[in-house]
């Protein structure tokens, strides 16, 4: 018998391998170490200190920015995967049918479309709605984050949904549970870890998303990661490095807490 492939076995894999983690890692360890540089400098180590931490802690743009980056992120993440949801139930819970994959293709379009492109035709359809209803809000970010985050959200959804056991779903029909108890009861809370993936994913992708931001976003709307950008175009110092640490901590806290909550529901079924 063929001796299956296995590409850790490889000559040379774990060099390769170590040498990616060592190249991909290495630019977010020198942000994080030069964000406690007491210095003004992002090159030049000057000593160890919280210095920059409290400047933007107390830079009330930072602050002001951040808030607007969560409430957009939150409000974008949970729209996306209450949408996202419906069309992974829509998708998976059918038989097949010719349009099908067309469906897959157009729920997971702007996976595909390089990200200008869906900024420009938003900025397109926003600013006509803009002169239709005058209203210039927060709105048009959020619904432009949902947009571009429902795929991200879709397909841990849907990859929950597939590997899922369709007998007791069956059981509870059979049991004459309507539609919608079948869902409340048993679909949901075995989807439950596939949908916490799907938010956030979704999150993380709305809070650090620029390109979408810069052509959406009205006057006094920046976000966190524009206001950086705008930063990085004048000066840089290293409370650049310290608002990146944060958010860095928080992301790796959102993928902690993903990572015990599914270890939780594994133990438990």
């Amino acid at each position: 018998m063929r001796k299956r492939f296995n590409v850790r076995e490889q000559t040379g894999f774990f060099t390769v391998a170590m040498i990616t983690f060592f190249l991909l890692y290495l630019p977010i360890a020198a942000l994080v170490v030069y964000a406690f540089n007491s210095g003004s400098s992002i090159a030049n180590w000057e000593g160890f200190s919280l210095r920059w931490f409290g400047a933007a802690w107390n830079n009330n743009q930072v602050l002001e920015a951040s808030w607007r980056s969560l409430k957009i992120a939150a409000a974008a993440s949970l729209i996306a995967t209450v949408v996202a949801t419906m069309a992974a139930l829509a998708t998976t819970r059918t038989e097949g049918y010719r349009g099908l994959t067309f469906k897959y293709s157009m729920i997971n379009l702007p996976l595909m479309v390089p990200e200008i492109v869906t900024a420009v035709a938003l900025l397109i359809f926003f600013s006509r709605v803009k002169i239709w209803t005058g209203y210039s809000g927060l709105g048009y970010l959020i619904a432009a984050h949902a947009a571009f985050c429902v795929p991200f959200a879709y397909l841990p959804i849907r990859a929950r949904l597939e590997s899922m056991d369709l007998s007791l779903e069956r059981a509870a029909a059979d049991l004459y549970a309507t539609p919608f108890k079948a869902f409340r009861y048993v679909t949901l809370p075995l989807l439950w870890p596939g949908i916490i993936a799907g938010l956030m994913l979704a999150f993380v992708i709305s809070l650090d998303d620029v390109v979408i931001t810069e052509f959406v976003k009205s006057g006094g709307q920046d976000t966190l990661p524009t206001y950086m950008l705008g930063q990085l175009r004048r000066v840089v110092t290293p409370e650049m490095n310290a608002i990146s640490t944060v958010f860095l901590v928080l992301s790796l806290a959102i993928v902690t807490i993903f990572f015990f909550l599914s270890r939780n529901d594994q133990q438990s079924s």
